[in-house]
């Protein structure tokens, strides 16, 4: 869950901050950060308007594609499927495993 699959094309040290995310039902927002630390690599991303400025963490194990031409991710969960989603705590998800197991959980569950 927490890795890039090898079907995403994402290439190690590309920079995805500002990539269009898309669910499979449209635009959800734009990474605000991302990490491919092995094991534990996921985006952040900021949903603007979409849903009142939250911003929702996606486990890299949830990309589909990486399209670096067009500036895009392609993410396989819906739109209420991440409006879902656990929230969100920037304090939390680098250092708590509590935290990122309940995130992967529901991301692997929510999988359908």
């Amino acid at each position: 869950m927490w890795s890039y699959t090898s079907d995403s094309h994402y290439s190690p040290g590309t920079h995805l901050t500002g990539f269009k995310v898309e669910a499979t039902d449209g635009h959800i927002g734009k990474v605000d950060e991302a990490t491919e630390e092995v094991g534990s690599s996921y985006i952040v991303v900021d949903t603007g308007p979409w849903i009142f400025g939250k911003e929702v963490l996606l486990p890299a194990g949830t990309i589909v594609r990486v399209d670096v031409k067009e500036e895009k991710i392609l993410v396989d969960r819906t739109k209420e499927q991440i409006k879902n989603a656990p929230e969100y705590d920037k304090d939390k998800h680098r250092g708590d495993a509590a935290y990122r197991t309940q995130l992967g959980t529901y991301y692997d569950r929510d999988h359908s």
